[in-house]
Order: C-alpha cells, then sequence, then structure tokens
C-alpha cells in the first residue's frame, strides 16, 4: 500500500485528508472531533529503522494495543515506532511488503484506540 492509496481510503472510510503540519512531505492522520493523531507517514531514511542502504522510506505509524506489538515487531515490514512512544506505536513499512488490508486493519484500530471515550 503506497501513501496514496492509504489516503484514498481513510478519506473514503474515515473522512479524512491528511494534514501536513510541518510544511514538507510528512503527514498527520487525525480525527476529526478530537483533532488526536491516529497515523503519521513519514519519509525516513532506512538506516533509521536498522535497514541497510541509503534509501529512504515511507513509513506509517499507528497506535496499537502493547500485547500485539511485540507480535507484529517479529514481522518483515513492521519497526518499533520511530520518533513515537514504542510502547504503544509502531512503525509500518509502505514498501509493499505488508498486505494492505493489514495495513487497514492496523489503522482501523489505531482510530479505534484513539477515539474520543465516551462516557
Amino acid at each position: 500500500m503506497t501513501r496514496q492509496e492509504l489516503y484514498k481510503w481513510v478519506q473514503d472510510i474515515y473522512s479524512t485528508e491528511p494534514d501536513y503540519p510541518w510544511n514538507d512531505w510528512n503527514a498527520v492522520l487525525r480525527h476529526k472531533e478530537n483533532n488526536k493523531w491516529y497515523g503519521l507517514i513519514m519519509e525516513i531514511p532506512a538506516t533509521k529503522l536498522g535497514l541497510q542502504g541509503d534509501r529512504l522510506i515511507d513509513v506509517l505509524n499507528v497506535k496499537c494495543d502493547p500485547i500485539l506489538i511485540g507480535s507484529f515487531r517479529s514481522k518483515p515490514g513492521y519497526f518499533p515506532a520511530y520518533h513515537m512512544n514504542k510502547e504503544n506505536w509502531i512503525s509500518i513499512a509502505l514498501d509493499g511488503s505488508i498486505p494492505a488490508d493489514e495495513i487497514k486493519s492496523l489503522v482501523s484500530m489505531s482510530y479505534d484506540l484513539t477515539a474520543e471515550k465516551k462516557a
């Protein structure tokens, strides 16, 4: 799944447009009702994830159930959250190594975990 495919999907499902708070290529996905982030899409050097080479890679950070994080991070394409709390967030490579349905499921989990709490 590419970042453009992800943007289209979150627009269709959550009516979310990417927000560019740093005026660069990096984007935040926010809830409309509480402005909380449920996704962060960044272009970072592969070496920041422990990968070889001098290429840049798109990653998606999502909030995840801490119980599941360890099992995801043992699979290719998943990494400790770059630039976020590693106990509650994971980084997902947007390089085709993870099926789109799996990414969508994790985005949905992140959306729910960061939603406004009902009283």
